[in-house]
C-alpha cells in the first residue's frame, strides 16, 4: 500500500514537474494559468484542434496547438464556418469580413508549442 502511494506521488510530481518545465516562461504571463493549462490537457487528450479558455462580454479565447506552418489555417477555418472571408493579416490579427461586418481575430503565442486567439462575441451573433 505505501510503495503505491509512493509511486502515485512521484509520478504526479514527475508531471507536475514537467508541465512547470515546459510552460514556465509564459506561465504567468496571461493572468491565472489554470484555465488555459486545463484547456491544453484536454487539447492534449482530445482529437480536438482548439479548445475554449475563457469567455466573457467582449470575446472568447481559445488555445491551440503551434503548428508552425499551418497554425493560422485553424483560425480561417474557424472563421469560414461561421461564414467569415478571410480579408488580410494585419501583424498578428487576422481581419474578416461578412456582410459589410469586419472583424479581427488576435492571435499570440503562449509557448513554444501553444497560441492563444481571441475572436469578438459579434462573431456569434
Amino acid at each position: 500500500m505505501k510503495k503505491t502511494s509512493l509511486f502515485t506521488l512521484i509520478i504526479l510530481l514527475m508531471i507536475f514537474g514537467f508541465f512547470t518545465l515546459r510552460f514556465r516562461s509564459s506561465l504567468m504571463e496571461e493572468g491565472n494559468p489554470i484555465p488555459i493549462l486545463s484547456s491544453i490537457i484536454k487539447l492534449e487528450l482530445t482529437n480536438s484542434t482548439y479548445q475554449q479558455f475563457s469567455k466573457n462580454n467582449n470575446q472568447n479565447s481559445y488555445v491551440s496547438k503551434n503548428n508552425k506552418n499551418s497554425r493560422f489555417d485553424l483560425v480561417k477555418q474557424f472563421m469560414e464556418e461561421k461564414n467569415y472571408d478571410f480579408i488580410e493579416q494585419k501583424g498578428s490579427g487576422f481581419v474578416f469580413e461578412k456582410e459589410g461586418k469586419i472583424v479581427t481575430i488576435e492571435t499570440r503565442l503562449y509557448s513554444k508549442y501553444y497560441f492563444l486567439w481571441d475572436v469578438p462575441k459579434e462573431v456569434f451573433k
